[in-house]
């Protein structure tokens, strides 16, 4: 069975190539994925997505990071509630998606779907901190990703 999920998707920018369906769609299968990995035990999940321009970016990450800079990717966790639903918010800044997309020479979509699948899992409390978790965060996302017929982002280019 599925996990439960309820989304809310806010566009502070146009972002035509990320439709909530596609978010959600990427959404879901992450949640399918932790919840056969196991780590996070949670139900369902309730997510928004916000998809933001620099200015936001910049301000969000300084404010909650102290890093003045627009970064790629937010996610605050929330924890799992004592009803079973992981709660978490996902901030991405499209216009540093789209340059690091060119950069890495990747396409936006799969670059997007990256970035969403590994807010996903830090919402459901997965990090990169220490090795061994990094490699077991790492290993999940490309697994989702290549369900999704998307290359291994972390492989060397």
């Amino acid at each position: 069975m599925s996990p439960t999920l309820s989304l809310s998707v806010q566009y502070a920018v146009q972002a035509p190539e990320l439709p909530r369906w596609r978010l959600r769609r990427w959404i879901e299968r992450a949640l399918r994925a932790a919840r056969v990995d196991g780590l996070a035990a949670f139900l369902g999940a309730e997510i928004s997505l916000r998809v933001v321009g620099l200015a936001e970016g910049r301000r969000l990450n300084h404010g909650f990071r102290e890093r003045d800079y627009a970064t790629n990717v937010l996610t605050f966790e929330y924890g799992v509630g004592p009803d079973g639903l992981a709660r978490g918010d996902i901030v991405l800044c499209l216009p540093v998606l789209r340059r690091e997309a060119r950069e890495q020479r990747k396409t936006v979509l799969d670059h997007a779907a990256h970035l969403t699948v590994h807010g996903v899992f830090h919402a459901l409390g997965y990090d990169h901190i220490k090795a061994r978790d990094a490699r077991r965060m790492e290993a999940l996302e490309t697994r989702v990703l290549a369900d999704m017929g998307i290359a291994d982002p972390y492989a060397p280019r």
